[in-house]
């Protein structure tokens, strides 16, 4: 008996690992544009999700960006039907202008999923990001200059959401669509230079490989691995770190800075900038060069006054502490000249 095309088994072999330890009976849904790496992955989870006493079903996304988005989403619809996932639902959303257009689209898009997610009591949904999207992601983090949280790419698991194709690229899912009889839908703004992904994608990656030889996008993707890693040490490193320097009670609530100050710059900068977060800075405004300078106020003491970070947040050292102030916060006693010498 001839088995599945080695396409179709190399992405059913992607998807029945992410489907483990998912307790049988529960709903597992994927996000489908119609494009080639959704519909493969969409083909996938319907064959292994009854395998695996799953009940697999699909949410398609209509942004309404473009003329007959609602009707490709249709058409997308039936085909998904006819693979057998149940429920599939079409989820028409609408996009704004903030952060961009990628931006608003990728907000609006995860807003709907995990509101439908929570409608069909959904345990899982899958999205069909592959290695190529890996590479694209950790190069555009390259670019921008971020630190390990962004050049870790996208995990392969968070919260509801599993992407069992990030160690399958994109020509191996054309290839899966095409043995399985599938017409992908190809969306014209995944050929649009207004999109900065689409440059990378287009013009950036095809360079890489001409100039520096074939595996570029595979490469990208180990190097997003072991970031990974590290930034996972770090971080769980950060958490006993915000937690043993913690003081409360008034006046002395903050992070002691001596205790601080013991750490390295890439552990206290991390506890800095969740203490920002948490205090009400938008994170896609807060920069390093901040981060830096209220890590300052820690390790490189000069009596500098406080630091004015996004949101209208404060950062101050008073009492050998260092305090993270939302924009609502009062505090009647003035910032007082920390005199300590650590």
């Amino acid at each position: 008996m001839t088995g599945p095309a080695p396409a179709v088994a190399r992405v059913r072999s992607a998807v029945r690992a992410s489907l483990d330890e998912i307790a049988s009976g529960s709903q597992v849904l994927v996000a489908v544009s119609g494009g080639r790496d959704s519909l493969a992955l969409a083909d996938a989870l319907a064959f292994e999700a009854p395998r695996a006493g799953l009940n697999p079903g699909a949410l398609i996304v209509d942004h309404g960006l473009q003329p007959g988005s609602a009707q490709v989403a249709r058409d997308v619809q039936q085909v998904l039907k006819r693979l057998g996932l149940d429920p599939v639902r079409i989820l028409a959303v609408s996009v704004g202008s903030a952060g961009g257009p990628e931006a608003a689209a990728r907000q609006s898009r995860y807003a709907a999923l995990e509101q439908a997610a929570i409608a069909f009591g959904a345990s899982v949904v899958l999205l069909g990001h592959t290695l190529d999207d890996q590479a694209e992601t950790v190069l555009l983090g390259l670019a921008r200059g971020s630190g390990a949280r962004s050049l870790s790419g996208m995990p392969s698991h968070r919260g509801i959401y599993r992407r069992p194709l990030l160690g399958v690229d994109r020509e191996t899912t054309g290839a899966a669509c095409a043995a399985a009889g599938l017409a992908p839908w190809d969306d014209p703004h995944n050929l649009s230079r207004d999109f900065t992904r689409v440059r990378v994608r287009t013009e950036v990656m095809p360079v890489l490989e001409r100039e520096l030889g074939p595996g570029v996008a595979a490469a990208l993707t180990r190097t997003a691995d072991q970031l990974r890693d590290d930034d996972a040490a770090l971080e769980d490193w950060a958490d006993r770190l915000a937690q043993e320097t913690s003081v409360t009670g008034s006046p002395d609530q903050g992070w002691d800075c001596s205790m601080l100050a013991q750490a390295p710059a890439a552990v206290r900068r991390r506890v800095i900038r969740r203490a920002a977060l948490g205090a009400g800075a938008p994170g896609d405004k807060l920069r390093r060069s901040q981060l830096v300078a209220v890590d300052d106020l820690v390790a490189a003491w000069r009596g500098q006054g406080p630091i004015d970070l996004p949101g209208g947040v404060r950062a101050e050292r008073s009492y050998g502490r260092l305090r993270l102030l939302a924009p609502d916060a009062t505090d009647p006693r003035p910032a007082m000249r920390d005199r300590s010498k650590e």
